[in-house]
């Protein structure tokens, strides 16, 4: 398995470790997840998310490669802008979901999920007939997700870049714990607000220990990649590989809002795509509550209420705090407005749910 610069502080804390996409990663801390997950809703968490992919995109014809390989419109980033996009796979299914940021006029950076980084750098590579110059950074660029209501309030006093002026999905580039040309991006993966920080891994140490010196104040807390994942489905937030594959579209997962048919981008699967969207999709991506007490699966099947099976639980957890059962899969679009009331097999038992927002 790969390290990142922070497993031997992962394992000094006495975090379960377990291998993820190829990495030593802490699933959880002595505390548990459950407390892991309130503290990033109460107060500030630390994600080590440096297993994650870093791909530069630069050059005269990184814009044109851009429309070509994401979905969405690339053109309407300017400098310290973020955007969500998805990779199409020729076949109307999903290479991979991403981030693209906008670092200079012809410099552009693709974080891509760390389980996917051989295949989209392949991916790339192979559909660059536009001539961008890539490369790609993953081996030598750290990150640490810093996330809660009291995350930028933490920060600031680490950096003399002035973060309430940094929206969110917008970044900048400055000094934090005395380290200079740190990115920090106002996004995360959990729903609950904070930054992310990308810098050289040769100052890891310097910034974690600057990050929980200043967060001492704040009831700071590491958190492991158990709780991302509550955090994130309980924000219904996709996961590649569980919700979204090369299997699924775009428009069937409810991703039409980054998927931009605008004139002159004419990116992969478009025509495809575009008919999708025009003529409709047989099923659809919802997210769901249990109104009975249990846990939903990945793979559980998902059934109208004569039990007769309409689709599958991509992702589901019981939350920490309320423990409420909760889900997310793909059903026949006739069950897809907020409000249908559908069962989720357990076992032995059908247990009532209803589709939500």
């Amino acid at each position: 398995m790969k390290s990142t610069p922070f497993t031997e502080k992962h394992i000094a804390l006495g975090a379960k470790m377990h291998e993820f996409a190829g990495y030593n990663m802490p699933i959880e801390y002595p505390t548990g997840i459950t407390a892991e997950h309130i503290a990033v809703r109460t107060d500030v968490g630390v994600f080590d998310v440096s297993h994650m992919g870093e791909f530069w995109v630069k050059g005269p014809n990184a814009l044109a490669f851009l429309q070509k390989v994401t979905s969405n419109d690339v053109s309407a980033l300017t400098i310290g802008k973020i955007q969500y996009a998805c990779f199409p796979n020729g076949k109307g299914g999903i290479v991979d979901d991403l981030l693209v940021y906008r670092y200079e006029d012809e410099k552009y950076l693709l974080v891509v999920n760390a389980s996917n980084i051989e295949k989209d750098w392949n991916w790339c590579v192979s559909n660059n007939t536009e001539g961008a110059e890539l490369e790609n950074a993953s081996d030598w660029m750290a990150q640490l997700a810093v996330q809660g209501p009291k995350a930028t309030e933490m920060l600031q006093k680490l950096t003399s870049v002035n973060l309430k002026e940094i929206p969110y999905f917008s970044f900048k580039t400055g000094d934090f714990a005395g380290v200079k040309d740190v990115i920090l991006s106002n996004n995360g993966y959990t729903g609950a607000g904070g930054f992310e920080l990308y810098f050289y891994p040769e100052h890891a140490d310097v910034i974690w220990d600057a990050l929980f010196e200043a967060g001492a104040a704040y009831d700071i807390k590491p958190i492991g990649l158990g709780a991302r994942d509550t955090l994130r489905l309980e924000k219904g937030l996709c996961l590649y590989g569980n919700d979204i594959d090369d299997t699924t579209s775009p428009i069937e997962a409810g991703l039409g809002w980054i998927t931009k048919f605008v004139d002159g981008k004419n990116f992969i699967d478009r025509p495809l795509l575009e008919n999708q969207k025009a003529t409709g999709v047989d099923r659809r991506l919802v997210r769901f509550e249990l109104t009975e007490r249990g846990i939903p699966r990945h793979g559980y099947d998902i059934t109208d209420l004569n039990g007769e099976v309409i689709g599958h639980v991509t992702s589901g957890c019981m939350i920490p705090g309320t423990k409420t059962g909760i889900g997310m899969g793909y059903v026949k679009t006739a069950f897809s407005k907020a409000g249908s009331e559908i069962g989720i097999q357990i076992r032995n038992n059908n247990l009532k749910a209803i589709v939500v927002k």
